[in-house]
């Protein structure tokens, strides 16, 4: 007993060595960088990055110190009954906690740099070993998330405005300028910030996955302010395209364009077709990247939310695929117009005005000024729009055509003598722009793009069927 009255002083000398060093590494740090306020709001970048890095440091040393009373306590030199991890370890955590309180009141991160990361992870892994060595938390001690919680929700707002900011009108300076792709480098630079912002915060969402649904409102609501910007940007090509937008409401719509309807053709403009690449871009190159990094973080959540990351995300795509399509239908519904604007061209009168005796030369004629202004608008189309849009509007103008000779018959079910001309009629639209569109884009096409669109099918099934059983019957088929 008295070997162990004589050594007890001795054993209450490393727990209170401990809270010596504890202040003194920590009032040093505190010193130099967080003793007077008004210094440190004057810190310049580098001075800062130097801070942050010191604080890190900071952190990693004292868990080292942490780690050596482990083993010290692991020897078994102090009496039982003193679990010197313990005792040292609250002391550090909880004047860790405070003094890196203090220092990010005088020096607040403004996001998440490098040096901010780094102190992030410093403080996460120093709570994260603290568990893993079976230390559990102290009241007052390091806790990461709690700590850099709000200067988060600060970082994604600040970064959420920011990027708003950019998309003002009077703040996009690519007007009239094409990238490689002919795009708007507009688009480019945005989800280039886009994807440099979901890079820095890697570090956020590795530990607190929790922060996934602020970043990606924070991000939906920039993809929306991009199309908006885009739509405003482009706002005169598409003001003629206006009308076709529109929901037709009891014929007024007919009737706008029968009072309206002028005999100048519909050119697409070139800055149209800058708008409607850039959506294309958007939809099938920059946004699904976006979308694979929210996907692959959300696979590592844990399951029992309400709602998937993602879902904000998918609601853009939603809205982007919708406008997109609006517009494709518009040009087309623009260009079919264009046909009727004379009587050579005007398909339905080609077809009135062919009768079953008459032979397939005369109406191949008659389909000939139709053809020619069909080959011209495509060649125009290519020239304009990169492949896949002009692929998706040429089909959907193949469609158009279709429809009106669909249309033509249906009206005409009972009256067969029509349907020789619209045999004829529908072999010609096949073959101009099956032909023409191979002939301009080659080895680029896809075979199905050369199928024949769903109004054409229809014609021909109408036709198959009605027709008489003659040797030649399918013969366009």
């Amino acid at each position: 007993m008295k070997g162990h009255s004589k050594s007890m002083p001795e054993s209450f000398k490393r727990p209170a060595a401990a809270r010596r060093r504890s202040r003194k590494a920590l009032e040093l740090r505190q010193y130099e960088f967080v003793n007077n306020n008004n210094e440190a709001t004057l810190m310049d970048s580098v001075a800062m990055s130097t801070a942050y890095q010191k604080m890190s440091s900071l952190c990693m040393n004292i868990k080292n110190e942490i780690q050596t009373d482990i083993e010290i306590h692991n020897q078994h030199i102090l009496p039982s009954f003193i679990d010197l991890p313990i005792l040292s370890s609250s002391i550090y955590s909880t004047e860790l906690c405070s003094r890196l309180r203090a220092f990010l009141l005088a020096c607040p991160p403004s996001g998440p740099s490098p040096p901010v990361a780094e102190l992030v992870i410093a403080t996460a892994d120093f709570q994260r070993d603290l568990a893993s060595w079976n230390i559990s938390p102290v009241k007052g001690g390091v806790d990461a998330k709690e700590l850099f919680h709000l200067y988060i929700m600060i970082w994604i707002q600040d970064k959420r405005l920011s990027l708003l900011e950019s998309c003002k009108l009077d703040k996009v300076k690519w007007s009239g300028v094409r990238t490689q792709h002919s795009t708007t480098p507009f688009v480019d630079d945005m989800y280039d910030r886009l994807r440099d912002t979901l890079e820095r915060y890697e570090v956020i969402i590795c530990r607190w996955p929790e922060y996934i649904f602020v970043l990606e409102n924070a991000i939906a609501d920039v993809e929306k302010a991009i199309v908006e910007a885009l739509d405003k940007q482009y706002t005169d090509v598409l003001a003629p395209l206006k009308e076709n937008l529109e929901p037709s409401k009891f014929g007024l719509k007919y009737v706008k364009k029968l009072t309206k309807r002028s005999v100048c053709s519909y050119i697409v403009p070139d800055e149209l077709g800058i708008l409607l690449n850039s959506m294309k871009r958007m939809l099938d190159v920059l946004r699904p990247k976006i979308e694979t990094q929210f996907k692959a973080w959300g696979s590592c959540m844990p399951n029992g939310g309400h709602t998937a990351p993602g879902e904000r995300l998918s609601e853009v795509t939603v809205m982007l695929r919708a406008k997109f399509r609006s517009y494709l239908q518009a040009v087309v519904e623009k260009l079919a117009e264009n046909t009727k604007l004379q009587n050579p061209t005007k398909l339905k009168k080609i077809l009135q005005e062919s009768k079953e005796s008459m032979v397939e030369s005369d109406i191949q004629s008659r389909m000939q000024p139709l053809k020619d202004q069909l080959t011209n608008t495509i060649t125009h189309l290519q020239s304009v729009f990169e492949t896949h849009v002009f692929v998706a509007i040429c089909r959907g103008y193949w469609d158009r055509m279709g429809q009106d000779v669909l249309s033509f018959l249906e009206n005409r079910k009972e009256n067969r003598s029509w349907y020789k001309g619209s045999r004829i009629a529908v072999s010609v639209l096949d073959d101009t722009f099956a032909s023409h569109m191979q002939q301009l884009l080659g080895n680029a096409l896809q075979e199905k793009d050369l199928e024949p669109p769903r109004s054409i099918m229809e014609v021909r099934s109408m036709l198959c069927k009605d027709a008489p059983n003659h040797k030649d019957s399918t013969y366009y088929y």
